[in-house]
Order: C-alpha cells, then sequence, then structure tokens
C-alpha cells in the first residue's frame, strides 16, 4: 500500500517530547511545516536507538529547512519515557528531543501500512509536504536501517520542486542540475 499522494492519517496519540508526556500529542499542531515521521520496531532494541539518534544528531538540518521529525513505535508511553531516561552508552535514547509517539494499539501503524504480521512496525518512513500529503515513503525490513542523510536529500528535492518547478534527476543533490519536467528538458539535461 502506497500513500504517496495522498493526505496522511490524522495522527492524536500520547507522546514523550523532549523528556516530558504530552497526554493530546495531535500532528496537526504541524501544519505548514515538512514533516518526516519515522516508525522504528520497539524500544529497547539494537538497530533503533542508532536510527533515534541519528536522526537527533541531525535535528538542525531538517529545522532549517522548516520540517520536524517525529518517531513511532507500537510501545507505551512509559517504555518511551524510561528509554530517553536511559544514558546512550547503555542502549538508551537520552538526549533525544523529538516527539516519540506512543501506537500502543497500533492504529497508527496499521493506517501508514507498515505494521507486520508479528505486530511491530516496519522502519517506515514518510516525507510530508506542509498540507500534510506523504509526498516519499520508504520501507524497510526490521534488520535494515536508514539513511538519515537520504531523508535530508529527498526533504531538499522536494523543497527545491516546490520553488522552482523543476525535477531532481538520480542522485541528484542540493546546488547540483536539475531539469525542466519536458521531453526538451531531459535532452538538455543529458547535454
Amino acid at each position: 500500500m502506497t500513500l504517496v499522494g495522498k493526505k496522511a492519517p490524522h495522527i492524536t496519540a500520547k507522546a514523550v517530547i523532549n523528556g516530558k508526556i504530552e497526554e493530546n500529542f495531535d500532528i496537526n499542531k504541524y501544519s505548514g511545516k515538512y514533516i518526516i515521521l519515522f516508525f522504528y520496531p520497539l524500544d529497547f532494541t539494537f538497530v533503533c536507538p542508532t536510527e533515534l539518534h541519528a536522526f537527533q544528531e541531525r535535528l538542525s538540518e531538517f529545522e532549517k529547512r522548516n520540517a520536524v521529525v517525529m518517531a513511532c513505535s507500537i510501545d507505551s508511553w512509559f517504555s518511551h519515557f524510561a528509554w530517553l531516561s536511559t544514558p546512550k552508552n547503555k542502549g538508551g535514547i537520552q538526549g533525544v528531543t523529538y516527539p516519540i509517539i506512543s501506537d500502543i494499539n497500533k492504529d497508527i501503524a496499521k493506517s501508514f501500512g507498515v505494521l507486520n504480521e508479528d505486530g511491530v512496525a516496519y522502519r517506515g518512513l514518510f516525507l510530508m509536504d506542509k498540507e500534510g500529503i506523504v509526498r516519499h515513503q520508504l520501507v524497510n525490513d526490521l534488520p535494515i536501517g536508514r539513511s538519515v542523510e537520504e531523508a535530508i536529500r529527498t526533504l531538499d528535492a522536494l523543497i527545491f520542486h516546490e520553488k522552482h518547478g523543476e525535477v531532481c534527476p538520480a542522485n541528484w543533490q542540493e546546488g547540483e542540475k536539475s531539469m525542466k519536467p519536458t521531453q526538451e528538458g531531459l535532452v538538455e539535461y543529458f547535454n
């Protein structure tokens, strides 16, 4: 199931944000911003903390692009809070400040199409534009961590397209050549 091109499912849930439990987290609070929402299988696991820390380390890069990062798993908000209270050198995610959403009923993972048959979420990543439309979707199997650099590159490509109307070819990076979305634009790009 792809959500690309569709309005993202609405999220209201409990979340932990910057070390505090928020009882009524609502994704609509972030209307007008780009949203990077990523799902991870479980708290207190192995690949997951590497991803959460990697997003935290690059958080300022997302923020300067008017984007917010948020994570979601099927764990309770109490589990999120405990994991956030655990130091990095003990396998914890202490220092992560962006929202970590609790999907204890698994409704959010189901609505985004990433709940697997074992009852945990695949490593789904969704980029939503400022109107809440999903513009990019990537889903990895459980043992395969994501690239934060690719998430930034994809966000840059979306922002570039929105500003200039041109499209971004394979492996495009900010500052590189783009193309007009026409046959002539393609020919010009290759010349």
